[in-house]
């Protein structure tokens, strides 16, 4: 079945606004160190170009971003950001990608939890309140380029790419011929134009992920037993704590578990229940930079 020129419109958008976001996020990367991931070749995933991760039940997602701490072109890293990319003409048809969105990555961020990853979303087009809400209420942190935007940003050079469900299919099919004959540079300047139009909306999101990039370790708070919390200041101190808790003494009689809570600057939480003291550093390890972090032995 041949590809609708609605549809292929929607698709040259899609993978505008991918092009137009990566440059913000590679700055982003490499001023924090971070591992930039996205579709295409990458020796870490052999064949694979997909940028595909899978979630603690085994479903398989494809992505359009992910920021890897520790990650390289040759070794997955730990992922501290999922971003994802999405454009609606009609509203009536934007619930249903929110939905789709939050299907593929809460599952990923409950799976990775111990690294609090960011989850961002672009979204362009028409998307109701309702669908905007729904996303922002799971924790998502959204960029969004109103229709009108991006009709504007195209006429920056020359086209048109507005439509409704009543445009004759010969006049989408010249919009699809006119999209397609634009040159990169014109690309990059509609890129730029509407990252100019949106400009607050693009500086709000990049604070966000800014915050959580950057953020640090402001307490580590334990609490082994059933009894007395305990706070410590580094994941050092509370290594040490660890080290030197005795499980055996008086007051452990009714030893059940550890619970540690990591919070940081920006209000993000981690938090986990460990059973044993080995169980509990391990936890605490991964904080560590990799070069102070001891080889775990399974």
């Amino acid at each position: 079945m041949a590809e609708s020129p609605s549809h292929k419109i929607g698709q040259i958008i899609g993978d505008l606004l991918e092009l137009s976001l990566e440059p913000l996020l590679q700055d982003l990367a490499e001023k924090y160190k971070v591992y930039l991931d996205k579709k295409g070749t990458r020796p870490a995933r052999g064949r694979n170009k997909k940028l595909t991760w899978m979630d603690k039940y085994g479903n398989k997602h494809d992505l359009d971003f992910v920021m890897e701490k520790e990650g390289t072109d040759q070794k997955i890293g730990y992922p501290i950001a999922f971003i994802e990319v999405a454009w609606r003409r009609y509203t009536k048809h934007s619930r249903n990608k929110a939905q789709e969105i939050q299907g593929a990555i809460i599952p990923l961020r409950d799976t990775n939890y111990i690294h609090a990853p960011f989850i961002g979303v672009l979204l362009a087009g028409e998307f109701t309140e309702g669908a905007l809400q729904q996303l922002h209420s799971l924790g998502f942190n959204i960029l969004y380029f109103p229709y009108e935007t991006v009709i504007e940003a195209f006429q920056k050079v020359g086209v048109d790419v507005s439509f409704d469900e009543d445009t004759p299919t010969e006049v989408l099919k010249e919009k699809v011929n006119e999209m397609e004959e634009l040159s990169e540079e014109q690309y990059q300047a509609v890129a730029h134009y509407l990252y100019e139009i949106n400009s607050d909306r693009v500086h709000h999101f990049t604070d966000k992920l800014e915050q959580s990039l950057n953020r640090q370790i402001e307490i580590i708070r334990i609490i082994p037993l059933r009894g007395n919390s305990y706070q410590v200041q580094t994941i050092n101190d509370a290594i040490r704590f660890i080290e030197d808790y005795d499980e055996d003494s008086i007051d452990a009689d009714t030893f059940q578990k550890y619970e540690i809570t990591i919070k940081y600057n920006n209000d993000d939480k981690i938090e986990g229940q460990f059973n044993n003291k080995d169980r509990a550093l391990h936890f605490l390890y991964y904080y560590l930079p990799p070069e102070y972090r001891p080889v775990i032995e399974d």
